[in-house]
């Protein structure tokens, strides 16, 4: 076929049909497996604030994915067509969450596995998938980064803080100290010997200090 032929009208109306029974199976196969990305990204989520709208988005986009790709295989000026539509689409809303990013990918690749027809790769694949992510991402440790927000009252109070904070933890680091009249505020970097968090109502109960308190966070302080 020349390239003349694409402007050929009997060329847009050579259009591969798709059944009735493969566009269902598809929809609901795409749908299941969405639905089984939306549960493992709920069960996986170690954000601040888990929003359920993009769960939603992801059993959506998992769907949509497919009726394009199933509109795209049918007709090849069609999809030339849906790519340049789709070139110009900017996404304004910023990704928080690095793992979110993933997630988008795995509901796109399904939708598009899917609607190529090739079912075990995408239940096969999407179950590896899914199992992977919830091992590592809800591995939980020790080691992982806490921060102690730490006041007491003068130094000598500080200095006794600091030096039972670093018997009772593996590492101790301070990251800020902001000092006023009558209050001392240390941020310290800790990581934990074991699960055992008790040490923090013991530093409280110290004579100068006026609270003490354990924090969890996976960020990274720059300097």
């Amino acid at each position: 076929m020349s390239f003349d032929d694409i402007f050929k009208s009997d060329f847009l109306d050579n259009i591969t049909s798709v059944s009735i029974l493969d566009m269902v199976l598809a929809l609901l196969l795409s749908f299941g497996l969405g639905l089984f990305i939306f549960l493992v990204y709920k069960k996986t989520y170690q954000g601040v604030m888990y929003s359920s709208s993009f769960g939603t988005t992801l059993i959506a986009l998992t769907m949509i994915t497919t009726v394009v790709i199933l509109a795209v295989t049918s007709n090849v000026v069609l999809s030339l067509g849906m790519v340049g539509a789709l070139s110009i689409v900017r996404f304004r809303t910023a990704i928080k969450e690095p793992l979110d990013i993933a997630f988008l990918f795995w509901s796109i690749a399904v939708g598009i596995v899917l609607a190529a027809g090739m079912i075990p790769l995408a239940v096969v694949g999407s179950v590896i998938i899914g199992v992977i992510l919830l091992i590592f991402a809800n591995k939980k440790s020790h080691v992982n980064p806490y921060i102690v927000l730490l006041r007491c009252v003068n130094h000598e109070s500080e200095t006794v803080a600091k030096t039972f904070l670093q018997q009772n933890v593996a590492s101790c680091s301070v990251k800020s100290k902001t000092a006023q009249a009558g209050c001392i505020e240390l941020h310290f970097d800790v990581r934990l010997n074991d699960d055992n968090t008790d040490f923090i109502t013991a530093l409280a109960s110290l004579p100068g200090v006026s609270s003490a308190a354990l924090v969890s966070y996976n960020g990274e302080y720059m300097g």
